[in-house]
């Protein structure tokens, strides 16, 4: 009997050993440094970002300026597809 005793628990060992190890091995030691990823200065190439940056930048002084107004407006123009024909599927 202590001989079965003896292989059951051997068994018993080695398994709880190599569950040990998979997981050991499986898990993330976070030693790799993602790459990163590259950075768009201007995302969808924005015609008018450069004048709605000044504009912003502007603050309240903005409301006034007439460049700003056509700006924004140009870029409302733009973003609702106002004033131009939307070509049908």
């Amino acid at each position: 009997m202590d001989l079965k005793i003896a292989a059951r628990m051997l068994a018993v060992l080695v398994f709880a050993a190599a569950v040990a190890f998979a997981a050991a091995a499986l898990r993330e030691d976070g030693t790799e440094e993602p790459t990163p990823s590259p950075v768009l200065r201007h995302p969808g190439g924005e015609p008018m970002s450069g004048e709605l940056a000044h504009c912003r930048d502007l603050g309240l002084a903005a409301a006034g300026d007439a460049t700003c107004q056509a700006a924004w407006a140009e870029n409302r123009r733009r973003f609702l597809g106002l004033g131009a024909e939307a070509p049908r599927p």
